[in-house]
């Protein structure tokens, strides 16, 4: 048994599978605050699962990891998490090999291979949620990288110093307007999230030269996605044949999508 998991700043998902080819329903929950109380989650599951022999587990944190992969560095929305012993808690829990990356990177990781990327050579993948995250996939893998990668940290706005994800994340729009993104109802708002989206997305482009751009995330649910592609068209002049710009086909489970894939290719 193989399990699988997808750690974001709002949910929490659990999966299983027993063949590293198809996924079991996944489990949601609410996502601890506390560490330990995260982890209570996993012990949980594997309880009422009647603690069964398991061969790896896998999944996605949502922030940067520290050279190891091991523990998480910096997760903005989630920083109870931060600098705790999340792999060896779970090696413990398990008793099994447990691979830790970025929940944007997986979610890409399952896009590119299972997603609205399959067949495609290089793809870039971002997910608008709680906060905004991304990565590169070259091959049908995540890219190599120094650091991870995280472009919602891309700066929209020099003289304010804001950031992507200042502008369009989900904790961003309550903030800015005073609602959470689901109760915004003003096209005008959505118009200008949409604007703010396809500049992060020019950037993107200019930056990882990808063949398609997949947007996941809660916030993807709400945002009109014809005018994200009406003003990344009119924004980005220089190619001759701009990159597709498509919506996630994995919805909620691309994260565990893409963490079966990464065991696939150990």
């Amino acid at each position: 048994m193989y399990l699988l998991f997808d750690v974001g700043g709002t949910s929490t998902r659990i999966a299983v599978s027993y063949d590293k080819k198809t996924i079991l329903e996944p489990q949601v929950f609410e996502t601890p605050r506390e560490f330990n109380k995260g982890i209570k989650v996993f012990e949980k599951f594997l309880a009422d699962l009647g603690n069964p022999k398991i061969t790896a587990v896998c999944g996605g944190v949502p922030g940067p990891l520290d050279k190891t992969k091991s523990t998480i560095t910096h997760a903005p929305n989630l920083s109870g998490w931060n600098n705790k012993p999340l792999k060896s808690e779970l090696e413990k829990l398990s008793k099994a090999p447990v691979y830790l990356e970025n929940d944007a990177a997986l979610g890409a990781l399952g896009e590119a291979t299972s997603g609205a990327g399959a067949g495609k050579f290089i793809v870039a993948y971002l997910t608008i949620g709680t906060g905004v995250g991304g990565a590169r996939i070259v091959h049908g893998k995540i890219d190599a990288n120094a650091l991870g990668f995280e472009p919602g940290h891309q700066f929209i706005c020099f003289e304010s110093g804001r950031d992507l994800e200042s502008y369009i994340g989900g904790i961003a729009i309550e903030k800015n307007y005073g609602k959470k993104p689901t109760e915004v109802k003003d096209p005008k708002v959505w118009e200008d999230i949409s604007r703010w989206l396809a500049y992060g997305l020019v950037n993107t482009t200019v930056h990882w030269s990808p063949e398609i751009i997949i947007l996941g995330g809660s916030v993807m649910k709400m945002m009109p996605i014809e005018r994200v592609r009406f003003h990344f068209k009119n924004l980005l002049k220089i190619f001759e044949n701009p990159p597709e710009v498509a919506l996630s086909k994995l919805g909620d489970q691309v994260g565990l999508y893409g963490a079966l894939a990464f065991l696939n290719q150990l």
